[in-house]
């Protein structure tokens, strides 16, 4: 399961001319914190290419206002090219972690534009396939891991740590002095979402986050503070999301 994804951002894959030629189809916009760039089942076509920042790609599920994050995208991301393809409804909701910057481009000129450059279609089509995977790989995950494996793995992949080698924060959960529990120093790399939001990127509720935390931390794999997990215990924490119970 991966919420960051494995592919090279779109917009990272095109050369300069290509680049330069996609930004020129539209314009760029600045949004707010927690602004809905796109939204579930809306009939708009448009696409956004992400400038600056960081959104949430969620769905709705059963659980009435409960919904599951299905991406973290960042810096180079398109987004929206589904409804901009088939124009159908809206597929998911895409919401800003904090203020963005992204170019919007009409679904008629996304449209026109990969027609007379078939090496950026072939590079959407990928993009599409292997969020396709990534989706396959999430209904996996939750038919068939625990709620501890799910969220052992989240942040695992959350706090940019390889368990095998040296700290590389990635992703837009790098450390930072907010959060830190009683002024204590954080060692260790730290998540920074609240259990509600874990629980939104793992697909369980609050209170199965809450109670694996628990468990967690009386391990001394992780400490938590106020919107923080830091994790302590990062090889551990990966042994868990594999599946181990040691």
């Amino acid at each position: 399961m991966g919420l960051l994804g494995n592919e090279l951002a779109f917009a990272h894959t095109l050369t300069p001319q290509e680049h330069e030629s996609v930004m020129a189809l539209g314009n760029r916009k600045s949004y707010p914190a927690d602004t809905h760039l796109l939204t579930e089942g809306d009939r708009s076509s448009h696409v956004v290419i992400v400038i600056r920042g960081w959104v949430t790609v969620s769905v709705a599920t059963d659980r009435g206002a409960t919904r599951l994050i299905l991406g973290l995208r960042g810096p180079g991301e398109l987004l929206g090219e589904m409804a901009a393809l088939d124009q159908h409804p809206r597929s998911a909701t895409v919401r800003a972690l904090g203020p963005i910057e992204a170019q919007v481009i009409s679904g008629d000129a996304f449209r026109r534009f990969l027609a007379l450059h078939p090496r950026v279609s072939g590079l959407v089509i990928r993009q599409l396939t292997s969020r396709l995977r990534s989706a396959d790989q999430e209904r996996s995950a939750l038919a068939s891991l625990t709620v501890l494996q799910r969220l052992a793995g989240r942040l695992v992949e959350l706090s940019g740590v390889d368990p095998s080698g040296p700290y590389a924060p990635s992703g837009p959960y790098a450390p930072s002095d907010a959060g830190r529990p009683n002024g204590t120093a954080v060692s260790g790399p730290v998540v920074h979402l609240a259990q509600d939001e874990l629980a939104a990127t793992v697909g369980a509720t609050r209170e199965a986050v809450a109670k694996a935390l628990r468990l967690l931390r009386t391990q001394n794999i992780v400490r938590t503070g106020n919107r923080m997990v830091e994790i302590l215990d990062p090889a551990l924490l990966a042994l868990l999301a594999d599946g181990h119970q040691e």
